[in-house]
């Protein structure tokens, strides 16, 4: 049984920590918490264990979006058939990383303990440099900021520890903080780590050669400024903070990185290595010294698309994963004139799509002539493989029924929608060579974006500009088309509404960050669920020797009402807190 980090965990570390003075026990030889803040060696190992509780993003966490169907879903069992079925309880319930709730607070109290012992440490009792020690409370501090982040994205309001509880703190006293709260309490972190000295050995822009996942100058403005814009949209927004406020954050988010040399990724492939520069970013690894890769905020990991997201043509494939839906590639617009192809659906189920005419889409080739990023994250049918054997039959994917990728509702290992993933996979991956690329945690793509949404949100047109500092300014309609020249896109139109805007804006947003692990959070504060996550179709192809038919079908879903806006807390321990506070502490629906 998981004990609630709040009633039983933290108080008995705490028992346990302090034992020895407690009972005057004799010297076992363990060491007590006052003697690893003793030495340089261990404060700089207890620093490293307070990073242990981070979340890896998922590409799949998509899955649970209209972005796409996973094909384990036809596993009665699998995480993925029980959310397209609403079959989760809270006593039942998972997401892709689990149920972060209890590991999430004790990374948080290490934090804080981390946190008081070096702000009462006499520095001259340990060895260190210039800086060092500010630096290190200021990467705790943003760590902890992250934490509270990831808490309120997952589970809305939350209680707010900055201290390590004492054996005698009483429970009952707890209360869940409103998001805002929680907010305040990132800004208040995030703003001590910015104000940490930039000395040579101090709280940095740069992650030093094996420093890979340290908490930098970035770190903390991204954070922030992302906690803002949650904290004003839908989902959250309770009249304590603006998108005005989230405004703020974002512009000096933004302004400091490109200040200090963060910029959009722009080099070109070799011949043969990627489809463009889109497609090249991400089967490259994330370069923490920014020589290669300057719009790495934050690392992700590797990943293996081929193997675990792959088709059933690769040598060791073991199943389609993630399969991007016909909602997705419904998404990306047309290349030359950057008009979306469809506008929207005639019938609830996605099955007649509007035809945008002036677009130059034609439904009987739907695959020419979109945005690059299609190309480059999606496999369709007559696709390439291999981009150096473009002449060989064999290299063209064949997603059409009785094709050698083509669909089945009963194999894991084919798409369960007409296509693959792409993003990610280097083409010559298999079971001989996993060289696949690397999802980023956080990206300089992502802060435009997010920019481009407070501003457009807090001015009163997207085409205003906005002091960015450093002698550089920029408007909502700068900040995307920033994104989209870099993708080959046509700038945004003139003379659009804060309406039109937005619209085309949060399609731009789903499009580069597709399987980024960003989208799922965004219909929830954005409260789209209703409309985006009941029904997902796919696209099956005949040919029947005249050329191929396009014909969409449904799958519809169950899990798009209040509840899956957060996950739920462990029915154990809202019990117990219930009974401790007289209050139910259990999110809506659970």
């Amino acid at each position: 049984m998981k004990k609630n980090i709040l009633f039983f965990t933290i108080a008995m570390t705490a028992v346990l920590t302090s034992c020895n003075d407690l009972l005057e026990l004799p010297n076992d030889g363990r060491m007590t918490m006052d003697d690893v803040f003793k030495t340089r060696n261990n404060v700089l190992g207890y620093l490293n264990s307070c990073y242990n509780y981070r979340i890896e993003p998922s590409m799949e966490r998509d899955a649970l979006t209209d972005n796409s169907t996973h094909s384990e879903d036809m596993f009665g069992n699998s995480i993925y058939n029980r959310w397209y079925n609403d079959g989760y309880s809270a006593t039942s319930y998972t997401n892709t990383d689990g149920a972060p709730w209890e590991s999430l607070y004790q990374g948080i109290r290490k934090c804080n303990i981390f946190i008081a012992n070096m702000e009462s440490l006499d520095p001259s009792t340990i060895p260190n440099y210039d800086g060092e020690i500010s630096s290190w409370i200021a990467e705790v501090r943003t760590l902890r900021a992250y934490y509270y982040l990831e808490l309120i994205k997952r589970y809305g309001a939350c209680p707010i520890l900055t201290v390590a509880y004492e054996t005698t703190h009483d429970f009952g006293t707890n209360v869940r903080s409103s998001v805002s709260e929680v907010v305040t309490q990132i800004v208040a972190d995030c703003d001590d780590a910015l104000a940490a000295p930039e000395v040579n050995l101090g709280f940095s822009w740069k992650v030093g050669a094996g420093q890979r996942g340290i908490m930098t100058r970035a770190m903390a403005h991204f954070i922030k400024a992302q906690a803002l814009l949650f904290a004003a949209s839908p989902q959250f927004a309770d009249g304590t903070y603006s998108y005005a406020d989230a405004l703020e954050a974002n512009r000096a988010a933004l302004g400091a990185c490109l200040a200090n040399g963060y910029e959009l990724f722009n080099t070109a492939p070799a011949i043969g290595v990627a489809q463009n520069v889109y497609a090249f970013y991400f089967i490259s690894a994330a370069d923490e010294q920014q020589a290669f890769d300057k719009e790495y905020i934050y690392p992700g990991h590797t990943v293996a698309v081929w193997q675990t997201s792959g088709m059933p043509t690769t040598s060791g494939q073991l199943a389609a994963g993630a399969c991007p839906s016909q909602e997705l590639v419904d998404c990306y617009e047309m290349q030359a004139t950057g008009e979306p192809p469809i506008t929207g659906y005639s019938d609830p189920q996605h099955l007649s799509p509007i035809i945008n005419t002036a677009s130059g889409y034609d439904p009987d080739k739907p695959y020419e002539g979109r945005d690059p990023r299609f190309y480059a994250t999606v496999y369709y049918n007559g696709s390439m493989r291999s981009l150096e054997n473009s002449s060989d039959p064999e290299n063209i994917i064949e997603t059409y029924v009785g094709g050698s990728e083509g669909l089945s509702a009963t194999d894991r290992r084919y798409t369960h929608t007409g296509y693959y993933l792409r993003k990610y996979n280097n083409w010559k991956s298999n079971s001989d060579n996993s060289a696949d690329g690397q999802i980023r945690k956080f990206r300089l793509g992502e802060l435009y974006l997010n920019f481009a949404e407070a501003a457009y949100q807090a001015s009163a047109s997207p085409y205003d500009k906005i002091s960015l500092g450093n002698g550089m300014s920029m408007s909502a309609v700068d900040a995307v088309n920033a994104i989209r020249r870099r993708a080959g896109m046509p700038d945004f139109p003139t003379g659009m509404s804060k309406t039109d805007f937005e619209k085309k804006y949060r399609n731009e947003r789903r499009v580069e960050l597709a399987f980024e692990d960003v989208y799922y959070f965004d219909v929830r504060r954005w409260k789209t669920m209703p409309e985006t996550s009941r029904y997902v179709t796919g696209m099956r192809i005949t040919n029947d020797g005249s050329g191929y038919k396009y014909e969409r079908f449904s799958l519809e879903r169950t899990s798009y009402g209040e509840k899956y806006y957060l996950y739920p807390l462990n029915v154990t321990e809202v019990n117990k807190m219930t009974d401790h506070t007289g209050v139910n502490w259990q999110n809506p629906g659970w």
